[in-house]
């Protein structure tokens, strides 16, 4: 078996990967970033809305934001439209070509100094008296056994990396989203704002969207929980009937099938000689299942302590919980917040969603984030989230 020897290995060329590996490289580190696919940002898993965070962690492209969007519609079971507008936004901000993004942050990747393979997969980790000392992985070329100082999982939502290092990566159905998503052409969605639509009967425990993606077309998708689904009740038979309802006319020029963590985060995202970060770490709101920013962010805090441990010498557990304290001090408490907060509204029923909805009507709620939408919620609404407010506030 052929062998190869780098300080990093990253596993998982997405979003969370692609800036872990930029950011150990510009270091001065030896990175390989690896993916399993053979083009990265392929096949898409993603409603593909992100906040305008993203300009901290890369230059903006016009060749892969298809939109920018001015903010949201939210819309009751019933109808009912709360309207949330600003410049800024915690969860969709731009919509993006991911295809095209993911490529570009890999480039970004090559260009600091970090090698990149395609059509590269691990399948077990090598470890020495009790430390992750690097991967095996298979390609055309062979098996190889590539040693490194840290073994980084980005490898998303089916992560393989943080289970086979002993760390519990498992996920009840209630913890996921089931989703699936078309996108349209020939029809007309509304270009300036992303749309969000609720009700059991739209998606339950969950929601559908609508984000524009230029000229006439959208990304038009829903998420469903995976306690909820099941025959002739799956994410695809609820976005068919939403479809059919909204779109008649509209063409069908792509679907896209995936899950989405909703548990919140693992309660360890480090081991000795190992650092799980994105999906894999379970860095997504749960109640948006929005995960883009939080993921870069996240790749940005585990190369800055990589290339620390690196000076050090020291892969071991204690040392690399750098990283867990900083992603946690940085984002983890909205993390938190929207578990709770997922937890409370999943139980609520229509007729509650239709008065809270109501109580927004006409409010221009001038912050799109989890926070500010909660907070009006409740100040409006004491009886109904009385049990939310003591677990939010």
């Amino acid at each position: 078996m052929k062998e190869e020897r780098h300080d990093v290995v990253v596993v998982g060329a997405g979003p969370a990967g692609s800036i872990t590996a930029k950011t150990a490289a510009e270091h001065g580190l030896d990175v390989l970033l690896i993916e399993r696919n053979q083009e990265i940002g392929v096949p898409v898993k993603c409603a593909e809305g992100v906040s305008k965070e993203i300009e901290k962690f890369v230059p903006l492209n016009n060749r892969w934001i298809c939109a920018e969007v001015k903010g949201a519609n939210i819309y009751g079971p019933d109808g009912t439209k709360v309207v949330m507008a600003a410049e800024k936004m915690d969860e969709v901000g731009y919509v993006l070509e991911r295809r095209i993004f993911d490529k570009a942050l890999a480039s970004e990747a090559a260009r600091a100094g970090a090698e990149v393979r395609v059509k590269t997969e691990a399948y077990a980790l090598i470890e020495n008296n009790g430390y992750v000392n690097g991967v095996y992985v298979r390609s055309i070329g062979g098996d190889t056994r590539i040693y490194a100082n840290v073994v980084v999982g980005a490898d998303g939502v089916e992560s393989k990396v943080g289970r086979w290092a002993g760390i519990n990566t498992r996920l009840r159905p209630s913890n996921i989203s089931v989703c699936a998503e078309f996108l349209m052409c020939d029809i007309e969605p509304n270009k300036d704002y992303s749309e969000f639509f609720l009700g059991s009967e739209v998606a339950p425990k969950g929601y559908a969207w609508v984000f524009p993606k230029g000229d006439d077309c959208a990304n038009v998708g829903l998420g469903i929980a995976g306690d909820v689904s099941g025959e002739k009740h799956r994410a695809i038979d609820y976005l068919k009937a939403f479809v059919r309802n909204r779109f008649p006319e509209g063409k069908t020029v792509a679907e896209m099938y995936g899950v989405v963590p909703l548990s919140g985060p693992l309660n360890e995202t480090v081991a000795d000689g190992l650092i799980l970060v994105g999906d894999a770490a379970r860095q997504v709101n749960p109640l948006t299942g929005g995960g883009i920013t939080y993921a870069m962010q996240a790749g940005k805090i585990a190369g800055d302590v990589i290339a620390n441990a690196l000076q050090e010498n020291n892969f071991s557990k204690l040392r690399l919980m750098e990283y867990e304290s900083k992603w946690r001090s940085t984002f983890g408490k909205r993390l938190d917040t929207g578990l709770k907060a997922k937890e409370f509204f999943f139980n609520l029923s229509d007729a509650d969603l239709n008065t809270l909805a109501h109580s927004l009507e006409g409010v221009k709620i001038e912050e799109l984030s989890t926070g500010a939408l909660l907070l009006e919620l409740i100040k409006r609404n004491p009886k109904i989230l009385f049990g939310l407010a003591k677990i939010v506030l």
